[in-house]
């Protein structure tokens, strides 16, 4: 079991929220559930005082959290490869791939990333999520920070809320984009399907900004810059301005442009998950004060759709 003591001031964008949301900013790395069960258990107090989950909080009260993480059973070493990118005493970066799920939930108790972290250092045990600071879907490749213990994981989490840490991606889209934006629209659980996120009017504030890196007959390469890291932030809005990502069968659906080659469609028919990839990540190192940035390549799918794209256009 994991110890935990952390006090936070509500600040003014929390100010006017419930109880619960408002720890889900303050507390990223710990699920929501989490933080309600640990609201239900009285671990956490609101100006000295325990309140309900619903409860409204107001600009600069205290939130005390003290408590104490019972790491799930499921949460076990598994001898998993990982491509390590960097690493030292405070962080890992990590290189996932594709299929491989962040964090063990209901649909998936095991084979996780956490879980081959686990295996890894048998220190991260002790750190709440096994030090993963931020997710990427299964099915998108990149760059993942991992802290090695709970002080660098909290600084790490407030600089991401804070917007401090760089993340980019790159796609591969339906249509033809002629030039970037900026696409600013709340993002909110999906009403009927709730295992997938929708564009609505009462949803969080979302903010992903993009650039065209090549254009093709009916398809575009894209850099995306993320300001705000909502859940499958890139693949809904992207569908929302009618580009869904190729291969993302929840957001979008398979089209074969008119005219298509053999090879590419065999390419686009095959291509079995979204051509989204976290490519570019750049912080300030939690201990050293160092600024730091890496880049991934492409995976190798990506690389050759990439390929008969142009040969095709």
């Amino acid at each position: 079991m994991a110890a935990i003591s952390y006090t936070k001031i509500i600040p003014q964008d929390l100010a006017g929220k419930r109880l619960d949301v408002a720890l889900s900013v303050l507390f990223p790395e710990y699920s929501r559930a989490r933080l309600q069960q640990w609201i239900k258990q009285g671990y956490i107090s609101v100006d000295g005082k325990v309140l309900d989950q619903s409860t409204k909080v107001n600009l600069a009260q205290t939130v005390d959290l003290q408590a104490e993480e019972e790491r799930e059973l499921e949460d076990q070493p598994q001898k998993i490869a990982l491509e390590i990118v960097y690493e030292d005493d405070a962080i890992i970066i990590i290189n996932k791939p594709v299929g491989l799920t962040v964090h063990p939930g209901a649909g998936q108790r095991d084979n996780t990333l956490l879980n081959a972290l686990l295996y890894y250092d048998s220190s991260l045990a002790n750190v709440p999520r096994a030090g993963i600071v931020h997710r990427l879907d299964k099915d998108t490749s990149g760059l993942l920070i991992v802290a090695r213990d709970i002080k660098v994981q909290h600084k790490l989490a407030k600089a991401m809320r804070r917007r401090e840490i760089k993340r980019e991606y790159e796609a591969i889209v339906y249509g033809n984009i002629i030039a970037g934006s900026t696409i600013n629209v709340p993002i909110a659980r999906h009403s009927v399907k709730r295992t997938l996120m929708a564009v609505t009017e009462n949803g969080r504030d979302a903010i992903t900004h993009y650039r065209v890196l090549q254009r093709f007959h009916a398809h575009t390469h894209l850099r995306i810059m993320l300001e705000t890291g909502r859940t499958h932030q890139i693949r809904v809005h992207l569908a929302h301005i009618n580009h869904p990502i190729v291969g993302d069968a929840s957001y979008g659906r398979l089209k074969i442009p008119s005219g298509a080659s053999e090879e590419l469609r065999k390419a686009l028919q095959n291509f079995n998950h979204q051509a989204l990839h976290a490519k570019y990540l750049a912080l300030t190192h939690p201990r050293t004060g160092e600024f730091m940035e890496w880049e991934s390549k492409l995976p190798l799918d990506m690389q050759r759709l990439l390929r008969i794209l142009k040969k095709s256009s």
